[in-house]
């Protein structure tokens, strides 16, 4: 019998107090060869999996589209989605603040689906992820949205097959599914998974420091797929706050809004929706290898001055 209570938790390694006033990873990633193009990532939907978000926030309320609550938190009540937690407010931030007053989002015109599948406390259920994921394929927004984009910045160490099953639903609906890698690495090429990162059919994001060396702390495993900045990124914080986060939980996201500004591009140019597969592979064209070693980078480092769309 599946187990649903099995527990998954959020990736963020350490928290820190910083003086930083901009996300430092949105240079490392060349984003602003998308943005001086006029691309930020308009009309691209991604549901956000993890604690809800800081709803009153300045550079997040506009970007909110809708959002749900999965879990024990507010009596259940499923339209009560804050984050009083704060992964999950610094997790959108990266993806899509819209940066009015300092650059902090990568897409910062994407529009966000909150879905809060892990409690205040930083842990969920299984069952709650894969609820909020199969909600994710079937929502409609106010003007006929869908979600393009599903991230996951959480795990467990337990290969789940119903949720292994909820993903793969996703693809066939031509959302790309983003996880982190984890945070259990040693700093050496051993073979670490977290759940969903590890599917085949995830894209699973590892994190490196603000020298592109390898974070210590990230997985290493075949089945990564790149690597993005994941320490000290400075980013929304609880009470309409910032602070700076390390953890593959940071580096997940700045995937997550390179994939909308990839979609938004692509769509502009060609009149028509990409495949999942088809956004996969601009993706990849828009990595650089670091090392030459796949097992601990993927396909190297995302950066977007190599992104180039074919037919």
């Amino acid at each position: 019998m599946m187990d649903f209570h099995q527990l998954v938790s959020l990736l963020n390694h350490e928290v820190l107090d910083s003086s930083d006033e901009k996300n430092n990873g949105l240079d490392m990633i060349h984003v602003h060869h998308f943005w001086n193009r006029g691309i930020f990532g308009s009309g691209v939907v991604i549901a956000v999996l993890d604690t809800g978000i800081d709803m009153s926030h300045e550079d997040l309320k506009e970007n909110v589209i809708g959002g749900r609550n999965f879990t024990q938190d507010y009596q259940y009540d499923p339209m009560q989605f804050q984050d009083e937690h704060g992964h999950g407010t610094h997790v959108a931030g990266i993806i899509a603040a819209r940066n009015d007053m300092i650059d902090i989002g990568v897409s910062p015109k994407a529009k966000l689906l909150i879905l809060k599948t892990l409690a205040n406390n930083g842990n969920g259920l299984i069952n709650n992820v894969i609820e909020a994921i199969y909600y994710a394929i079937l929502w409609r927004g106010p003007n006929g949205e869908r979600v393009n984009i599903i991230t996951m910045s959480l795990g467990t160490k337990v290969n789940n097959p119903l949720l292994h099953d909820a993903i793969r639903y996703a693809l066939a609906h031509n959302i790309s599914v983003v996880a982190a890698s984890g945070n259990d690495g040693d700093g050496q090429v051993t073979q670490k998974y977290r759940y969903p990162g590890a599917y085949q059919e995830v894209i699973q994001v590892g994190a490196v420091n603000s020298t592109k060396n390898l974070a210590r702390f990230s997985n290493s495993n075949e089945q990564l797929d790149l690597v993005a900045p994941g320490e000290h990124i400075y980013s929304t914080y609880l009470n309409n706050s910032y602070k700076s986060l390390s953890g593959t939980s940071m580096a997940a996201p700045f995937v997550a809004g390179a994939l909308a500004l990839i979609i938004e591009e692509s769509k502009m140019l060609f009149n028509r929706d990409f495949s999942e597969q088809e956004v996969y592979a601009q993706l990849i064209k828009s990595t650089k290898y670091l090392f030459g070693q796949p097992a601990i980078e993927g396909n190297g480092l995302l950066n977007l001055s190599r992104f180039l769309v074919i037919g």
